[in-house]
């Protein structure tokens, strides 16, 4: 079986408020790409894959007039693609949502969340909330409480192998950005970038929590989607100590394991895996970072077979198949990231 994670930049873009594709000439929300083409890349990336599920990060928006899952049905029927079947998790108010798409021959998925429940007013009880309420913590310890929320709550899937019963739990996740927006000057960024970083860090304890409830009851897991973190990726992580991915990551006996991530942290200096390619416009050339991540329980380890970055130019089967290389760069400025794995 092939899982893959996949940020899709403004796939909102490409589609009407029908849910139809809009593949003409005008600008998608990509830098000088078309809607035709990011649509285009978009098909034959999917294709190429081949999953049989796909975590989609930033999926098309849901509101009052637009449908997730319509529209990535739709976007799956004019590929012809196996996965063809959509779960929509909460919607949230970034037009980015997260979704999985998948093959319903091959599983059953259904939104499956854990936690309390938001009610107002009421007391935080043990353990980590539902992702769409509050989750409460001393981030400074200075004795205070703080209130932290999703911008984009993860997605929490049961997904049940059809071929064999198993049942395995999915977490797809897009913690929010560190960019500073807003800032005017250098304290600014300063503080902007510190106060964005404190509240990542909060969201990935509330994530880690969940995946320690998981570990405890012997779950088999599987945790993806784009952190918008490694480690060592900005300086703000030494006033912290850890980055976002560690603390997902965990470490003993509960511990996760990605193998991209397991490498970039035990060599910060020197090559490291990527899965995303910015432009960086007043340095006039492109920044690559590693922020997605595939990660299994200790569980499934040993039935996982490979992970694979879908990188145009380190991936050597993209880089020596033009169409899909340009595709990739074309689709988004994020990779897939897909695990194949014996379930």
């Amino acid at each position: 079986m092939r899982i893959a994670t996949y940020n899709v930049e403004w796939f909102d873009a490409l589609f009407d408020d029908t849910g139809a594709l809009i593949a003409d000439g005008s600008w998608s929300a990509r830098h000088n790409v078309t809607k035709a083409m990011q649509t285009e890349a978009l098909g034959i990336v999917f294709t190429a894959m081949d999953a049989d599920v796909v975590m989609v990060v930033e999926a098309p928006d849901t509101n009052r007039q637009r449908d997730t899952v319509r529209a990535l049905e739709t976007f799956a029927k004019a590929f012809d693609l196996r996965a063809h079947t959509a779960v929509l998790g909460f919607s949230n108010d970034t037009q980015q949502e997260i979704a999985v798409m998948y093959d319903p021959y091959v599983v059953d998925m259904r939104h499956d969340p854990k936690g309390q429940a938001p009610v107002p007013g009421a007391p935080q009880i043990a353990g980590a909330p539902r992702f769409d309420g509050t989750f409460r913590i001393d981030l400074d310890i200075d004795a205070t409480e703080d209130r932290v929320v999703f911008s984009k709550p993860p997605l929490e899937v049961e997904m049940t192998v059809l071929a064999t019963g198993q049942v395995i739990r999915l977490i797809g996740a897009h913690l929010k950005s560190k960019a500073p927006h807003g800032a005017h000057n250098r304290d600014e960024v300063m503080r902007l970038s510190i106060a964005n970083r404190r509240k990542q860090l909060a969201q990935a304890i509330w994530l880690r929590a969940r995946v320690a409830e998981h570990l405890e009851l012997g779950d088999p897991l599987i945790v993806m989607g784009d952190l918008n973190d490694g480690p060592g990726l900005d300086e703000y992580e030494h006033l912290f100590g850890r980055s976002s991915v560690e603390i997902i990551l965990g470490d003993g006996d509960a511990v996760l394991y990605d193998p991209h991530a397991s490498k970039a942290l035990l060599r910060r200096i020197g090559p490291q895996p990527t899965t995303a390619r910015f432009y960086i416009p007043h340095d006039d050339r492109f920044l690559q970072a590693l922020l997605d991540y595939v990660m299994v329980s200790r569980d499934l380890r040993s039935k996982a077979k490979r992970w694979r970055i879908w990188h145009p130019f380190d991936d050597p089967t993209c880089w020596k198949t033009p169409e899909l290389r340009e595709a990739l760069l074309t689709a988004s400025d994020h990779f897939p990231v897909t695990l194949d794995i014996d379930l």
